[in-house]
């Protein structure tokens, strides 16, 4: 792996991404706040010089490795995460929670280690909500549809950066697709702030929260989130969006083109679907210890939409819920929504597809000699494929056990540790304790901020990538060269 060709794409696409401060900058200018408009001008200018150092050394078309794209994917999250945090770092935070910040933001996470929100104007949460909408279809994504000489390097980019759970492309040319899913993205968000701003939000609000919510984000201006509006309108119209932020925008892509149908023919997004409605009802049967009211209803409809879909709104402090109930919600956080989507956490298809290896298993241990495949939308699902889902899961799996076991030695209890290395990891936010919906991560110690810091940037690469790059066989072709 050739590391100067990896820091000059990085440096190409850190140099495009520049552009994106100008916005909150120009909000800032606009509302007359001094202070924040350097806080975004400035870090336009740093990454700007940082780009163009970087991007001096000469990227051959074509030439790009797989382990090199790997490591441009890793390192452009990476990257923008660091410059993104400059804003946070001028305002004041410390170094650690500016990071803890951006990294949450563009990994779509949301959780926050804000606790003080009336310090901030309207550019530094514009800015927030900026980050996550960027990171909610993914930034290579937007670099491989705004920067074509990238060639073929884009083409093996935007497939290193895609989901490794089984999804359809919506063109055989990675950026042909990248353009109509983020056409499709834009779209739905622009709906959005047209429909909350019809609900009651003002535009500022209208615009942060749809940003926030079609990229399965959560971040909000209000510090009790979604029930600092009190506005209920506005929570039904999140639940159908927080709903399609979790759900395939392939599989939307081509619903808004002509197959209807599409929906209910698709055994991800009807599993996905019956995930939230069967949550659903058990929460509000909890919460109400008997038959549920339409209030329970709404409260469980909209907590376990937020969290299958890894958004991570809140419309109620679940913290204080009984433990049936929050149960519940850690079931939707570990099940989350559908590749393709902006969510996070290891997906819906590979659950099905491991209920359905289970399903073999059992049936071959009836039937020893019977030959019988996996199939999954009338076609075979290869065992190449069933390895990767299985790791991939496991991976997950292991992932939150020793991150929650870190943080318990750092000094968390069982609830707050483990649920904290949940809500990050599956890039879902909001966990429980004093990491709550209504909480932060302020008062976690430095240790553990950087802990959840690396495990949102290996929950958002999906575990693989990162550990590929860690792997004996490419640590060993390490080299400065830009020759092969």
């Amino acid at each position: 792996m050739r590391l100067l060709l990896v820091v000059s794409v990085i440096g190409q696409l850190v140099r495009l991404f520049s552009w994106a401060f100008l916005p909150p900058g120009l909000l800032a200018l606009l509302d007359q706040n001094r202070e924040e408009i350097a806080f975004f001008f400035v870090p336009l200018f740093l990454s700007q010089a940082f780009g163009a150092l970087a991007s001096r050394v000469p990227t051959p078309n074509g030439a790009i490795e797989r382990s090199e794209a790997l490591a441009v994917v890793a390192g452009t999250w990476l990257a923008v995460a660091i410059v993104g945090a400059l804003p946070y770092a001028f305002s004041g935070l410390p170094l650690v929670d500016a990071l803890f910040e951006s990294i949450s933001g563009f990994t779509t996470t949301g959780a926050t280690i804000l606790s003080d929100f009336t310090t901030h104007g309207r550019a530094f949460f514009l800015w927030r909500a900026m980050t996550q909408w960027f990171g909610g279809l993914g930034v290579i994504a937007l670099f491989v549809v705004i920067l074509p000489r990238l060639g073929i390097a884009g083409r093996q980019l935007f497939f290193a950066e895609a989901s490794r759970a089984p999804a359809e492309a919506v063109s055989p040319s990675a950026q042909l697709s990248a353009q109509r899913l983020w056409i499709l993205y834009s779209i739905l968000t622009l709906l959005l702030a047209a429909l909350l701003w019809w609900a009651g939000l003002n535009p500022y609000e209208s615009i942060v929260h749809a940003l926030t919510t079609l990229s399965a984000g959560g971040f909000s201006p209000d510090p009790e989130s979604i029930a600092g509006l009190e506005n209920h309108r506005v929570e039904w119209i999140l639940c159908a969006f927080m709903l399609l932020s979790g759900t395939s925008f392939t599989l939307q892509y081509k619903v808004f083109t002509g197959r209807i149908l599409g929906f209910f023919k698709d055994g991800e997004f009807l599993l996905y679907l019956t995930v939230i409605i069967i949550c659903t009802l058990l929460v509000s049967l909890a919460l109400a210890d008997g038959l549920p009211s339409l209030e329970h209803l709404r409260l469980g409809l909209f907590q376990i939409t937020s969290l299958v879909s890894s958004t991570g709104f809140a419309s109620t402090d679940y913290n204080i819920w009984n433990d049936k109930a929050r149960g519940i919600l850690i079931v939707a956080m570990v099940i989350g929504g559908c590749a393709a989507s902006a969510c996070g956490g290891p997906k819906v298809i590979r659950w099905l597809l491991m209920f359905k290896h289970v399903n073999r298993e059992l049936r071959r241990v009836l039937h020893p000699r019977a030959v019988l495949t996996i199939r999954y939308k009338n076609a075979p699902v290869s065992d190449d494929i069933m390895r990767s889902v299985f790791m991939l899961v496991v991976l997950f799996l292991v992932g939150h056990f020793l991150v929650g076991v870190m943080l318990v030695f750092l000094g968390h209890d069982l609830i707050e540790g483990f649920s904290a290395a949940l809500a990050c990891l599956g890039n879902i936010g909001p966990a429980f304790g004093a990491a709550g919906p209504m909480g932060s991560f302020a008062d976690f110690p430095t240790a553990s901020k950087v802990i959840l810091i690396l495990a949102m940037w290996i929950g958002r690469l999906e575990v693989i990538t990162v550990l590929a790059l860690l792997h004996p066989d490419v640590l060993r072709r390490l080299r400065l060269s830009n020759r092969h």
